[in-house]
């Protein structure tokens, strides 16, 4: 199966070739800073990622371990990699409908946003 994306504006835009990982929401204050409210992604092996038009991602490094690709034109999130595992987590919400996803786990949900509740469904990790 094949999976396209992009950011908002274009300036970045991706396939995904073979499966994809079931979405999990991140609520740690990172993944809310970064993305406004909750980073939702599904994870690949790098290699499955083919970059379609590069011209506006950059790289952040947010962590010692860890950095986020983003569209430097519209801001869009697009992208976060841990260092040395060879994976990639893409955000849910830049994939290009249908994405066939489901979600899978809510994590960090201790350091969720106070304004919000977590619907009941897919598991919880504090």
């Amino acid at each position: 199966m094949k999976h396209t994306g992009a950011c908002l504006c274009g300036a970045v835009s991706y396939e995904v070739e073979g499966e994809m990982q079931p979405v999990v929401a991140c609520h740690c204050s990172q993944c809310r800073k970064t993305s406004g409210h909750v980073w939702a992604s599904s994870q690949v092996d790098a290699h499955q990622l083919v970059l379609i038009n590069r011209d506006g991602l950059r790289w952040y490094r947010s962590s010692e371990t860890a950095e986020r690709g983003f569209c430097a034109v519209c801001g869009s999130s697009l992208f976060w990699r841990l260092d040395g595992e060879g994976r990639i987590s893409i955000a849910a919400g830049t994939l290009d409908l249908p994405t066939g996803l489901s979600m899978a786990e809510h994590i960090f949900v201790a350091n969720k946003g106070d304004y919000y509740e977590i619907e009941p469904g897919p598991p919880q990790s504090p």
